[in-house]
């Protein structure tokens, strides 16, 4: 690398580049590359869901690196919703946002917040991307939808800074998501780059309102998003924007953590550019820790590395703002955190929750939409008698996790098996290139299960074909539903294992109760 990694005045540039840096590889082992330049100092590593085998395995990885450099950020993308990592095999056991946002108990999503970071402390790790602070203003949203705690500034904000509190009481970090707001999008940033248009005013007064809230209760890190606010900046997405980062957030709202910048393998970041390129002016826009991406290569950091010294060779980004990231990338190890206690020596142990905790199944299910006489219709013949599940494209940030009811077959739970009208009815897949079987040839009733079910066209005309030719149709969104809830008979606002074995339990009661009445 560059003589310009040695500064004059003894600083190793080397080192604290490095310090910015956080990568994701592949499988469940660490591989050489990664441990070598963890022991030279690398900021971190992301975990996701193809490096977890186990919560056995997990704990072992995150000790072996922790032991390459103790000052290590373990981070993963643990929402605790349809987002997770950690129960990448099943789905998560918890409620997710949009359901506590439902709920409205501070002390419910404090306490589910808290129950996270316990999971995340027992298998080694320090920083989870969450909570999502997204205003799903945009129910077209492809991306956020049910990640989101709603669509009402004071909600979102309110459930926000209870989460990041729970979650960082456990001795885990949070990470604020996605400054400076990613609600109201209806453009996938993992695939391009979308355009708010918002008046200041607007984004003053909606978007930012969850980012001063969790700023008002410590969170520890803030995450940026690859969106694009002409009124802010007209060139620059908000993870290489100086106005956005240095200008809004250090400056007007006063935050002094960690800005982290989203995943800069994103076309909304990397896109005609290259991650090299992104990585340089995300650290120069005020980024201090970068997440790369997932599956990346000792070649690649060893690229990155060398982009951002040869910014700093040329005067591009000054020594002083990748020693400043450096600087608060370390201090995040000085935070106390736990370091044993019963959560991480049952959890390893005995494996991970597969369900909600007792007593909490009651107020998810009240927190559902049911429209009058769809349990009546769906349990008229005391069975269900074709499930049409509709599979659609999942995003990349959510990824190939088992989801909805689905999910309680995918991963069984001996304790609580998957009720018998999941496993017995007839099950059909419909997906934008497989066409709806014969209405009138199907079972009945017919149970059409599917996430955002109102976004996807050939969803929209298969419902509407089945409610024309039979009335025993009943629909089911575990997604965002549109605001009128004309494609959502039953909306769990939640696809988590945790939610969906609530929504199956409520339907099994229902058809039991039908049964007992005949």
């Amino acid at each position: 690398m560059n003589d310009v990694i040695r500064g004059g005045d003894g600083q190793d540039l080397r080192r604290d580049i490095l310090t910015t840096l956080l990568p994701g590889f592949a499988g469940p082992e660490a591989p050489g590359w990664l441990l070598d330049l963890m022991a030279e100092g690398l900021g971190g590593v992301c975990v996701f869901g193809s490096n977890v085998v186990s919560p056995a395995q997990l704990a072992g990885l995150t000790a072996e690196l922790r032991a390459a450099n103790p000052l290590a950020v373990v981070a993963i993308d643990e929402e605790g919703g349809d987002v997770t990592r950690l129960f990448f095999d099943r789905g998560a056991p918890y409620p997710g946002n949009a359901v506590l946002g439902r709920i409205d108990d501070l002390e419910l999503t404090r306490a589910v917040g808290r129950a996270v970071g316990e999971a995340l402390v027992a298998v080694g790790c320090t920083m989870t991307f969450a909570p999502d602070a997204d205003i799903n203003s945009n129910a077209q949203n492809p991306v956020i939808g049910v990640r989101s705690f709603g669509a009402e500034p004071g909600l979102v904000a309110r459930h926000t800074a209870a989460w990041v509190e729970g979650v960082q009481s456990a001795g885990v970090d949070a990470s604020a998501k996605h400054f400076p707001g990613h609600g109201d999008t209806a453009t996938d940033s993992h695939l391009a780059l979308p355009v708010v248009d918002l008046p200041l005013e607007a984004l003053q007064e909606r978007e930012l309102a969850p980012f001063r809230a969790a700023i008002a209760v410590g969170t520890r890190s803030i995450m940026t998003s690859h969106i694009l606010l002409p009124q802010l900046d007209a060139e620059h997405p908000a993870t290489l924007s100086p106005r956005i980062l240095h200008g809004l957030l250090r400056g007007e709202l006063g935050y002094e953590g960690v800005i982290v910048s989203d995943a800069l393998d994103m076309a909304g970041a990397s896109g005609g550019r290259g991650i090299p390129e992104a990585a340089v002016l995300a650290l120069a826009a005020g980024c201090d820790l970068l997440c790369i991406g997932t599956d990346n290569t000792g070649e690649q950091m060893e690229a990155i590395a060398q982009a951002i010294a040869d910014a700093v060779a040329s005067g591009r980004l000054a020594p002083e703002r990748v020693a400043d990231a450096a600087a608060r990338v370390r201090g995040l190890a000085a935070v106390a955190r736990p370091t044993g206690g019963a959560a991480a020596s049952a959890v390893p142990g005995v494996g991970l929750p597969l369900g909600l905790p007792a007593g909490l199944a009651g107020r998810v299910a009240a927190s559902f939409h049911v429209a009058p006489g769809a349990l009546d219709r769906l349990c008229a013949t005391g069975s269900v008698g074709t499930i049409v599940r509709v599979e659609t494209v999942a995003n990349i940030a959510v990824g190939g996790v088992p989801w909805g009811p689905f999910a309680l077959v995918a991963a069984t739970d001996p304790e609580r098996p998957a009720p018998a009208w999941l496993t017995d009815a007839a099950e059909t897949r419909l997906d934008a290139a497989t066409p709806l079987p014969d209405p009138a040839a199907l079972a009945g009733p017919v149970v059409v299960i599917g996430k955002d079910l109102h976004r996807h066209a050939f969803a929209v005309d298969a419902i509407e074909r089945l409610r024309a030719a039979r009335a025993d149709v009943v629909t089911v969104d575990v997604g965002w539903p549109s605001e009128d809830l004309a494609f959502a008979d039953i909306a769990t606002f939640g696809a988590s294992r945790g939610v969906a074995a609530t929504f199956a339990e409520l339907v099994q009661d229902a058809l039991t109760a039908t049964a007992e009445v005949s």
